[in-house]
């Protein structure tokens, strides 16, 4: 990796020269854009929501959007800067023109370039007038002093030149254009996914530089260790065949028939999703089902697990699992979704890798508290109590019964994600 990044550091001049007639500029219709009036900073609150931006840039216990949040990646640390309207070290001293090149352009105020860490990639379709929304609704909070804490990278991804010829590769500044032939929701939802919500940044798989693609196939989370599924495969795989009103559940309320969010995606779902509308989380369940399929159903795999491992499989789920989720693997409701949700059927347990059904049956979980499901049931951890293979056969026989045709887990899966961190 580091002999591929010294190669895009050699074409840092040329990139440098190259990228920057590449950066736009489009101006704000006026000062009442970005004024502090009750609605531009409403607005702007909204729109910090549907971005989930409190999640990057507030540390755990911190003040909301004083910074300080660490971010772990394969070539350092990165930490969230400060957003309130601080002179000194926040962005108190920035213009909405400094605050909508960011966005857009991924450059600061200073003309540092800006880590795709922070999603410029996908921010960079944001409206001009959304920024300016934004941008009063920051300028609002109350100011913290919080210096900014410096980024914490391997060399050579602490070279601005070698950041350059990243963004040569794989940035180009683009605001959304609405498809004509499609409608308002539709062209809603895409500005949404593609957009503020930077679904690709979790669910596309990255490169070995980082960059990601833009198919929402699914990808592996890099450093926390989870997997972020498919968001346009057909079948177990993804969630294209679900009802619109499960695939709207599902982002509100972190539960719905089909499954229940847990991991990073609860967090999702607690500080962003569920505080969005319903049109506009309707707009993104439409846009998502709309996606041509980048992936087949999950098939039959053919790997077979061995019958001494199945029975002991099915001796451990009756002892662990039964009393929550059945004998025909169909769960239980609580008249608003699952929950305790089915395993059959449940792309949770039929991915491949099985990384995100291992860490579930190790440290447990529980799906998002919200204002739809207030007293999530959760699912405890069993890490404790059973040993690595016997993770391995219980998932193994999971993954095998009520239809479900997923391979085998192995015991030394179950130990490479025993000792991972939760967060």
């Amino acid at each position: 990796m580091k002999k591929i990044a010294l190669l895009l550091a050699a074409l840092a001049v040329i990139a440098v020269a190259i990228a920057w007639p590449r950066e736009e500029f489009i101006a704000s219709t006026s000062p009442a854009a970005w004024a502090p009036t009750p609605a531009n900073i409403a607005r702007g609150a909204y729109l910090a929501r549907a971005g989930d931006c409190v999640a990057c840039h507030t540390a755990r216990g911190g003040a909301e959007y004083a910074g300080g949040r660490a971010l772990d990646t394969p070539f350092g640390r990165l930490y969230g800067p400060n957003l309130t309207p601080d002179r000194d070290t926040g962005i108190g001293l920035w213009s909405a023109d400094d605050f909508w090149n960011a966005l857009h352009n991924g450059k600061s105020r200073d003309g540092r370039l800006l880590y795709p860490a922070f999603p410029y990639t996908n921010y960079t379709r944001v409206s001009r007038t959304d920024s300016d929304a934004l941008y009063a609704y920051f300028r609002s909070l109350a100011p913290q002093r919080r210096p900014n804490q410096p980024h914490e990278l391997d060399f050579p991804y602490n070279q601005q030149a070698l950041l350059a010829g990243w963004r040569l590769l794989y940035f180009k500044p683009a605001v959304f254009t609405p498809q004509p032939a499609r409608d308002l929701a539709w062209n809603r939802g895409a500005y949404l996914v593609e957009g503020l919500g930077h679904c690709s940044a979790c669910h596309s798989t990255r490169n070995r530089l980082g960059a990601t693609g833009e198919s929402l196939s699914g990808g592996l989370i890099p450093t926390i260790g989870w997997y972020a599924p498919s968001l346009t495969a057909s079948g177990e795989a993804g969630m294209k065949d679900w009802d619109k009103e499960h695939i709207v559940a599902l982002l509100g309320t972190g539960i719905s028939p089909r499954g229940s969010a847990t991991g990073p995606m609860a967090e999702v779902v607690a500080r962003s999703l569920q505080h969005l509308t319903a049109n506009d989380l309707g707009a993104m369940a439409t846009y998502l089902k709309s996606l041509p399929s980048t992936g087949a159903p999950v098939q039959d795999s053919g790997e077979r697990a061995g019958e001494p491992l199945l029975a002991e499989g099915r001796r451990l789920y009756g002892s662990y699992c039964v009393d929550c989720h059945g004998a025909d693997g169909q769960g239980k409701g609580n008249g608003k979704g699952a929950a305790y949700p089915p395993l059959a059927g449940n792309r949770a347990v039929t991915m491949t890798p099985a990384v995100n059904a291992i860490r579930l049956v190790l440290n447990g979980g529980f799906p998002p508290g919200t204002a739809g499901n207030p007293r999530p049931y959760g699912m405890p951890p069993y890490s404790h109590e059973l040993n690595d293979a016997q993770v391995a056969a219980v998932l193994t026989y999971v993954r095998a019964s009520w239809g479900n045709a997923a391979p085998p887990v192995a015991a030394q899966d179950v130990n490479r994600y025993r000792s991972v961190p939760l967060d």
